[in-house]
């Protein structure tokens, strides 16, 4: 994963390529964001493609016995470590993937009970029904999955126990079938993405949309259900969507605060607060959800403690009846430069 040092400096070169391209852009401030945006994702998407490819590079040579955490350590090591970097690009341009390839997104992001809810997934190895980063997620992480993650997907019709490969074939249809499709999935969206020309509304409403994901991310932890729940790094899933959602923010800051300084000063401070609440908790994971929680009537202690003191500025930063929330602040810089936002 880039530090935020390197995102920084990567993101300056591409505003610095956008301004090249355009022959100095600079009194053009919508061609300047969009153009910007465009090439940020573009990396994105190049940084995801190659962990993807390099994940299913990692895979061990498909053998009778097919693979395991204990007898292939490293090689599984060295898939998890990619999965996550695959997770983190996904994570930072998923608000325009989502809106421009609908289809995409579900086959490369759906979770499993997304997946199963449609249609019981009788090979977890085979590229069909459940697929993408969650499905291969499942599987390398099969020797860890949390008590209630268990307890959640067992409750579901069609549910099958997750499991590594246990057979050649079904280690040789990991590797060449589900991971495949993965690859292949984000080639079709480099290459549908590339002629792409972005609109601000596109790119705005994006990051806008993003901030719905971060509620529904720590939400779902209280059931089994969020995103990454294997891997347990679902918490790793929001910073990267935060980080994300700043940069593309940053193509459109010189545009807004021409217009309207004090509408950028509240984005910018909405994104501080995400950045703190986040940055107040040490690694990838969510913190425990407190027995007993219920979002809809919570317990003042419970209010109280990491998870529920996160709940909170999720909620509220996401919140588009509130005047003070980030995603207020967002629509209210997308009106300083007249660029419509859907409800």
């Amino acid at each position: 994963m880039w530090k935020a040092s390197e995102m920084r400096r990567a993101f300056l070169g591409i505003n610095l390529l956008g301004l090249l391209l355009l022959g100095g852009c600079a009194d053009d401030p919508e061609a300047a964001a969009t153009l910007s945006v465009k090439g940020y994702v573009e990396a994105e998407l190049d940084t995801l493609h190659a962990a993807s490819v390099a994940l299913q590079r990692a895979a061990p040579e498909p053998d009778a016995d097919g693979w395991n955490a204990r007898d292939d350590a490293e090689a599984v090591a060295s898939m998890r470590r990619e999965w996550a970097r695959a997770r983190a690009a996904y994570e930072r341009i998923e608000g325009a993937i989502a809106v421009l390839f609908p289809h995409l997104d579900v086959s490369t992001d759906e979770r499993y009970d997304g997946f199963i809810e449609l249609e019981a997934d009788a090979d977890l190895f085979d590229g069909e029904g459940a697929t993408g980063m969650h499905a291969i997620e499942r599987i390398l992480w099969a020797d860890a999955h949390p008590p209630n993650v268990v307890a959640f997907e067992s409750s579901l019709v069609g549910y099958a126990p997750a499991r590594f490969p246990e057979t050649e074939a079904e280690a040789r249809r990991f590797r060449d079938a589900l991971v495949a499709r993965l690859i292949e999935d984000i080639e079709t969206m480099r290459t549908q993405f590339a002629p792409l020309a972005l609109d601000p509304a596109t790119a705005f409403g994006g990051v806008i949309g993003s901030m719905g994901e971060q509620v529904e991310k720590i939400s779902l932890a209280a059931t089994g259900e969020d995103e990454s729940r294997y891997a347990q790094t679902t918490l790793a899933d929001m910073r990267a969507n935060l980080e994300g959602g700043r940069q593309i923010y940053l193509a459109f800051q010189p545009w807004v605060r021409a217009h309207g300084p004090e509408a950028d000063d509240e984005v910018a401070a909405g994104f501080d607060r995400l950045d703190a609440a986040y940055g107040a908790l040490s690694g990838d994971s969510l913190p425990p959800v407190p027995e007993g929680w219920n979002p809809d009537e919570p317990d003042p202690a419970h209010l109280d403690g990491a998870y529920g003191r996160l709940w909170q500025r999720v909620s509220a930063e996401a919140d588009p009846d509130s005047p003070t929330s980030l995603v207020s602040a967002m629509r209210a810089a997308a009106r300083v430069i007249d660029v419509p936002i859907a409800p």
